[in-house]
């Protein structure tokens, strides 16, 4: 009796997922639009979790470091201090990040024009001095001119024809603005109460899993979750760490050598280093741009730089600073790292190789155990 009413409910909730396939595939316009109205609502509270997250690894660091003193007024207010001195941290920071690099960037777009003239003028020299001799070569080149004035007047008159657009879209981009500001206030307010009541959060949410799936599931569910903020973490450090000390080996190097730019290719480098595999190369590559308007002659000292320094952080820093932080071979890092790409852009470069790893190490265990079953000895595969 009890097998029948189990195959009679089987046989239900088999019809209402059918019908709920179905009335998708139907509907799939209204799918999508409550699917977008859903992301919308959330986005927010995702961000704020992100957030919280990030700064959640140092807060711990330094509220770990604060419980060592063993004071009272201390031990109480330790989570509150951490936060603190994590969101100073972070505005000092990108105020310092601004002051320095602002006036640098201000200046390249401002002698650009400049820099422009003179490497132009440049090459046309060296072009007579190579083509000396060539008389229809260098008639050709005398011919080629560029009409500063004449490129001005076009942009100008661009301006002018998108200038109905701009105004007449002015008020969205105000929208636009303003909820992307009350946006980040709620994610920010949401993070730090995450952050503030995270034991007690998680608390209730190994409660809610335990009351709706059976215990052995759920076990599995928290040890994926436990594996995969290790992973994210120590990926996230590791990257960070990274990226500044390649970046600060950049700025003394390009500064010793007296390359153009030295702070602003640093900083570039710094941050598209966060992006695993091909994020300093396309560093390298703005470096190189900057570098060949301003001095062209540099071009090829700031590559063999980049190369040295690049054999340096892959052979010796990487390893010891990120380490097995993410266990992943790196045949799969560069999978990860492609896929991630081809599917999110950066943000995919950044999050998929965690997740390749987390899978990599969960498929693993899988395997170890499935030869286990089989009595399978595995020294000798």
């Amino acid at each position: 009796m009890n097998l029948e009413k189990d195959i009679v409910r089987e046989i239900k909730k088999l019809i209402v997922f059918t019908a709920i396939i179905f009335l998708c595939i139907w509907k799939y316009e209204v799918v999508f639009q409550s699917i977008h109205w859903i992301l919308d609502v959330i986005t927010p509270f995702l961000i704020g979790g992100a957030i919280a997250f990030i700064i959640g690894i140092p807060v711990s660091y330094i509220e770990k470091k604060l419980l060592k003193k063993k004071r009272k007024w201390i031990e109480k207010s330790a989570r509150f201090i951490s936060i603190v001195i994590v969101i100073t941290c972070v505005l000092v920071a990108i105020n310092i990040f601004l002051l320095l690099l602002l006036p640098e960037l201000g200046s390249a777009i401002l002698h650009l024009e400049d820099s422009m003239r003179f490497f132009l003028s440049g090459v046309e020299k060296k072009s007579k001095a190579f083509f000396d001799g060539n008389e229809e070569i260098l008639r050709y080149i005398d011919k080629m001119e560029f009409d500063w004035n004449r490129l001005t007047k076009i942009g100008i008159e661009m301006l002018g024809d998108r200038t109905g657009q701009i105004i007449g879209s002015a008020a969205e981009v105000i929208h636009r603005i303003a909820q992307g500001i009350t946006t980040f206030f709620i994610a920010f307010v949401f993070g730090c109460y995450i952050l503030w009541q995270r034991e007690r959060l998680s608390i209730q949410g190994k409660k809610v899993l335990y009351a709706l799936i059976p215990e052995g599931k759920a076990d599995a569910v928290i040890e994926v979750l436990e594996l995969s903020g290790h992973t994210f973490a120590g990926f996230l450090t590791g990257q960070c760490m990274e990226a500044l000390i390649l970046g600060c080996m950049f700025g003394v190097a390009l500064f010793v050598f007296q390359i153009p730019y030295a702070l602003l290719i640093s900083v570039v480098i710094a941050v598209t280093a966060l992006v695993p595999v091909f994020g300093a190369f396309a560093g390298c590559a703005i470096g190189m741009i900057l570098i060949f308007i301003e001095s062209p002659s540099k071009v090829l000292l700031f590559l063999i730089i980049f190369l040295v320094l690049q054999q340096i952080e892959g052979n010796f820093i990487y390893p010891k600073v990120v380490g097995n932080s993410v266990g992943l071979p790196s045949i799969w890092v560069l999978v990860a790292v492609t896929t991630g790409g081809r599917l999110m852009g950066i943000i995919g470069m950044l999050i998929f190789i965690p997740i390749a790893s987390v899978s990599y190490a969960l498929f693993r265990e899988v395997i170890y155990l499935l030869l286990k079953k089989r009595d399978v000895d595995i020294e000798k595969i």
